[in-house]
């Protein structure tokens, strides 16, 4: 490749992860500033009729959404799984016959590898897991968003809630793979280079949820996630950490304090390997008692915990990380 080449495609990759990163942090707000400035213009029926569209429309999310293979293909992915780059890892088959409750760790500041592997095909899923369909479930509050809500679905996306889940594991047939990042906005405060720490020993939610369904569980972790910002991490008890944790519990997801490699916005570009564990098998079972719930909880995290340490070599750790479970 020659060098201008090889600058314009560096450029390419740069403006895919910061079309990327605006979207992550401010395409929710644009929407809805959009939407009532429209109102308030010559352009108000537009606003209007979105509007009676989303009172008609507002239980699509939760019924299996409107996702489309376009946007999941978008030339724009394939800049932003080079710009890291980005790499999915199969370590066992996923048979199409089964329904499967992915999840993905760590979460990061903005799972970009969860993104990548799960809600587009730019890192070959389809290829890796034939017959098996990713389904990334999200922040549920995300699609009350006007006009995201929209570009989210076509994405693939889905909102982490209860009738959604069941929706996807009971009315879409087999081969469905739910992808959680079951550490949530908890997990992304925790996020700082050179830590390897999960939250998930009081997240069941989706131990339950698998056995209503008879959905196998599959850990994964993606190496090099909390690589890509140096996040400012706060103190436990502190008057910042209190205000994190209050408008976590409001709004569903944390404010991070991060900064990146250029103008602060933009990861560093840092490898990230997402690998992709064994299925756990798991009985259905309508009611799930707790000691059930407990029991396939432990064999979750020990599998999750084996995922780390039989890969961590090979994904650039050192043999003395450990996984912190909290």
């Amino acid at each position: 490749m020659t060098e201008e080449k090889s600058q314009l495609k560096k450029f390419l990759e740069a403006i895919s992860v910061l079309q990327w990163v605006l979207s992550f942090l401010l395409l929710g707000a644009a929407c809805i500033i959009l939407m009532v400035y429209l109102m308030f213009t010559s352009l108000w029926p537009l606003s209007a009729l979105y509007f009676v569209w989303l009172v008609m429309d507002w239980q699509t999310p939760e019924r299996g959404g409107r996702r489309t293979t376009f946007v999941r293909r978008w030339r724009v992915w394939e800049y932003f799984r080079d710009y890291f780059p980005i790499k999915l890892v199969k370590t066992a088959d996923l048979s199409p016959n089964k329904n499967y409750i992915v999840g993905c760790h760590p979460h990061g500041i903005m799972s970009a590898g969860g993104f990548a592997c799960f809600s587009t095909e730019s890192c070959g899923f389809t290829e890796a897991f034939p017959g098996v369909r990713s389904c990334m479930a999200v922040l549920a509050g995300l699609f009350k968003i006007p006009i995201l809500r929209d570009y989210l679905m076509n994405a693939g996306l889905y909102p982490v809630s209860k009738p959604s889940l069941v929706h996807l594991l009971s009315k879409r047939g087999k081969g469905n793979a739910v992808v959680i990042v079951i550490g949530g906005a908890a997990e992304s405060l925790a996020s700082s280079p050179g830590v390897n720490a999960v939250v998930v020993k009081q997240r069941k939610g989706f131990v339950r949820i698998a056995l209503e369904f008879g959905a196998d569980l599959v850990p994964v972790y993606s190496f090099g996630e909390n690589e890509l910002f140096r996040q400012v991490i706060l103190s436990e008890g502190s008057v910042g950490r209190r205000l994190q944790d209050l408008f976590k519990k409001i709004m569903g997801f944390a404010p991070c304090l991060f900064v990146g490699e250029r103008f602060a916005v933009l990861p560093y570009r840092t490898p990230i390997t997402t690998v992709v564990g064994s299925p756990i098998s798991v009985p259905k079972c309508v009611s799930p008692t707790e000691e059930e719930v407990d029991h396939y909880h432990t064999l979750y995290m020990e599998a999750l915990t084996k995922l780390f340490h039989e890969n961590k070599v090979s994904c650039g750790l050192s043999e003395s990380h450990e996984l912190r479970i909290l």
